[in-house]
């Protein structure tokens, strides 16, 4: 790591799998949320030896700063929300944002685990990977995701998360695992990254591709 950054997504896999490596050779799953967590996630199913998936969720930016999650979304529908910013949106345009994401998450869904069949985690071990945690929308929404599944075991592994952040989303999990934890959060994940490049589709279908065989 660089001061408080990391290289690349890559990088900071590597770092977590350390972290992770009594998980090796387990059976546990790694669910990572795309795109730029399947960068993350894969590094660590390569070097654990464990299955890698993806679970899709959204954020609904908010209109003033798309980046800036206000809700989460997934494939199945289900949106989960900062309830004071939700107030301070339209509901028609919310409504309209929700429907777009529902399309692009069950598209992506579709596209990244082609005929695979529904995602099934009940009695496993899930490791669920994301590159950084910036509101925590999307990720308590995989949390939900797969506690509705009845999973046996939840770790989050993520390379960076505000403290504040990382202080509720541990109560909620068995094991939670952050390599920066800052005070004092830089605004966006990316910024916490020397190199942080878009990922596109193909990026992560090819990652996919290259676990599983």
């Amino acid at each position: 790591m660089l001061g408080h950054k990391f290289k690349d997504r890559e990088h900071a896999g590597e770092v977590l799998a350390e972290k992770l490596k009594k998980y090796r050779g387990t059976g546990a799953m790694v669910l990572a949320l795309p795109r730029g967590g399947v960068v993350v996630g894969f590094e660590i199913a390569k070097a654990l030896d464990l299955p890698l998936d993806v679970i899709v969720t959204k954020k609904i930016g908010h209109p003033s700063s798309s980046e800036y999650a206000i809700c989460a979304v997934n494939d199945a529908g289900k949106l989960l929300c900062n309830e004071d910013e939700r107030k301070s949106v339209s509901k028609e345009w919310l409504r309209e944002k929700y429907e777009l994401q529902v399309s692009e998450a069950r598209r992506r869904v579709s596209l990244y685990r082609e005929n695979l069949g529904p995602l099934n985690v009940s009695g496993q071990t899930v490791i669920i990977v994301d590159d950084g945690i910036a509101t925590g929308l999307t990720m308590r929404l995989a949390i939900d995701s797969v506690k509705t599944q009845n999973a046996a075991k939840i770790i989050i592994a993520v390379p960076v998360a505000s403290m504040a952040i990382a202080r509720v989303l541990s109560k909620e999990v068995n094991e939670f695992i952050v390599l920066l934890a800052p005070k004092k959060f830089l605004g966006s994940v990316g910024a916490h990254y020397k190199h942080f490049e878009p990922v596109d589709d193909q990026k992560v279908v090819s990652l996919l591709k290259l676990i599983r065989r």
